[in-house]
């Protein structure tokens, strides 16, 4: 008997019940004699030991259902080694449930934080398999996560809407994008919504080098001005602060968030209207696309692969376009920037896009 505990952790996204279906569907191709333990709500399901047990065919005809059918729900690595309310060990407590159930492995779908909790368990003496979920595209190891074409589409969707409205009046829109402290999102629907400014975090902008190119853009007759902001876009003034004086500005709140600092400095200097569109978490909901549909089907068949073979502690990864395992031990706690300097960054800039920095 093959005994499987799964679990979804941190933020949904669109592709985790179709990722989680490839799993299942790889196993059960090859074996019948598998029982399958879903962890509700994250590591919390395995903390607490709430679980149920799933079939086959509760995996059937979810490819194009998003969220996730057993829940989710973050539990920050850096609180998982400090006992909870009622003084539990968490960590001792996830061992007893995986032990207890006499599973065989602990399969595991999540992002950065998801990542070393998982390597975590592998080093107490667990057999784990990940997978990469996470919109913002951001996990080390891996070329593509599933969920991040997804919400690239729904930004880009987004972006192409405001587009109308902004010509309309003659506006300045800035799209807030979500990634965290990363910039693949607003970078790819940037250029697919055919934004004329993106900031992300990887790049510092200047304010008056924004205002300035509003300022030229409405000379040249443009009448308008589309602006994709990384939720984690940073000033240059800001990225020579250090992270404790960053944190106490932070902390001030002044703005509600970057696009509203942005939008406020802008206006000032440009004397034009400038308005702000959040799309916020509608980026993580909503039916997957083809390509993560496609993708999480490649990575759950490769984990199961894994899986049948007793192949643990790695995560699933693609690579140059193809299926493979990465360790875990090098996946938790890095994550993966854009870079600068990359081609993409450099063909954006070739068609006329401005990063805000020169």
């Amino acid at each position: 008997m093959l005994r499987i505990g799964m679990l979804t952790s941190g933020g949904d996204c669109q592709a985790l019940n179709a990722t989680m279906r490839g799993i299942v569907k790889g196993i059960f191709a090859e074996r019948d004699d598998v029982e399958i333990y879903g962890f509700q709500e994250g590591y919390k399901g395995l903390i607490y030991s709430n679980f149920k047990m799933l079939t086959s065919r509760d995996f059937s005809g979810i490819l194009t259902v998003g969220g996730t059918i057993l829940g989710t729900s973050r539990q920050p690595f850096k609180k998982m080694r400090e006992p909870d309310e009622n003084g539990l060990d968490k960590v001792e407590a996830m061992k007893h449930t995986y032990h207890k159930l006499n599973l065989d492995c602990l399969v595991v779908l999540g992002g950065n934080g998801t990542h070393k909790t998982a390597n975590m368990l592998r080093e107490e003496g667990l057999n784990v398999i990940t997978l990469p979920k996470t919109i913002d595209n951001d996990l080390w190891g891996t070329d593509m996560t599933f969920g991040f074409q997804s919400a690239v589409d729904i930004a880009t969707d987004t972006i192409d809407k405001i587009h109308t409205t902004a010509t309309s009046h003659s506006r300045v829109f800035i799209v807030e994008i979500m990634g965290h402290s990363v910039g693949w999102v607003a970078l790819h629907a940037g250029i697919a919504g055919g934004a004329d400014i993106i900031l992300i975090p990887e790049i510092p902008y200047d304010i008056e080098v924004l205002a300035e190119m509003i300022k030229k853009r409405a000379k040249e007759g443009k009448r308008f001005t589309i602006i994709a902001v990384a939720e984690g876009a940073i000033s240059k003034k800001d990225a020579k602060l250090s992270k404790k004086e960053l944190k106490e500005k932070q902390a001030k709140k002044a703005y509600p968030s970057v696009a509203y600092e942005v939008a406020a400095k802008l206006q000032k200097r440009t004397q034009q209207e400038v308005r702000i569109t959040v799309p916020g978490h509608t980026q993580r909901g909503g039916t997957p696309c083809p390509y993560d549909r496609v993708l999480s089907t490649r990575l759950g068949a490769y984990a199961a692969k894994m899986i049948l073979k007793g192949e643990y502690g790695y995560m699933a990864a693609i690579k140059n376009g193809e299926t493979t395992k990465v360790p875990l031990s090098e996946v938790a706690g890095k994550l993966k920037y854009v870079d600068p300097q990359s081609k993409i960054v450099k063909e954006a800039k070739q068609v006329g896009i401005s990063f805000g920095d020169e």
